[in-house]
């Protein structure tokens, strides 16, 4: 476990999944994620087994709030590339509808970004987002993340095609 000042990072555990996987489904949340479709249980399952328990190129992590222990979200580095020390960062906050705020999603990337450079030895880490997704706009330049790039209409949501943003952030 990795604590913070309101939250801790922990292993996520099968009695998370299906908060999980409610919060992932839920529209307002899921227009900002790669995963478009609908997502059973029979796939947040597979995607536990084969990546979060078996996959050395991921670390996810359940976001659970200090005063209570409730699960609020998860984060995690993904594709982590231990040869050019690079990984995706990742996060959201479902519980209440958070998505990202100043408080608990701020104090979990703070965490999961220090465990990647002092813990994995990173040397870069970054994040693709959409252009749709306004709060991760303000949340990863708060974190010390600089908008590299963007790569043009990447992606087709709500009816149009968007930008994927990407950030990056030095060790």
């Amino acid at each position: 476990m990795i604590v913070g000042k309101h939250v801790s990072l922990r292993a996520i555990q099968e009695s998370d999944l299906e908060p999980l996987r409610q919060w992932r489904n839920k529209p307002q949340m899921r227009r900002y994620f790669r995963e478009y479709r609908e997502i059973s249980p029979e796939m947040q399952q597979k995607w536990f087994e084969n990546s979060v328990l078996h996959d050395p190129r991921v670390r996810m992590f359940a976001i659970e709030r200090n005063h209570d222990n409730a699960l609020m979200g998860a984060c995690g580095l993904c594709y982590i590339d231990p040869i050019n020390r690079n990984a995706d960062f990742s996060i959201y906050l479902g519980i209440d509808d958070l998505y990202i705020d100043e408080k608990f999603a701020s104090d979990a990337g703070k965490l999961l970004i220090k465990y990647g450079f002092e813990e994995l030895n990173l040397h870069r880490i970054w994040a693709e987002i959409y252009s749709i997704d306004l709060p991760k706009q303000k949340f990863l330049p708060s974190l010390g993340f600089k908008l590299e790039g963007t790569h043009k209409e990447t992606h087709f949501t709500e009816g149009k095609w968007v930008d994927s943003l990407f950030y990056g952030l030095l060790s």
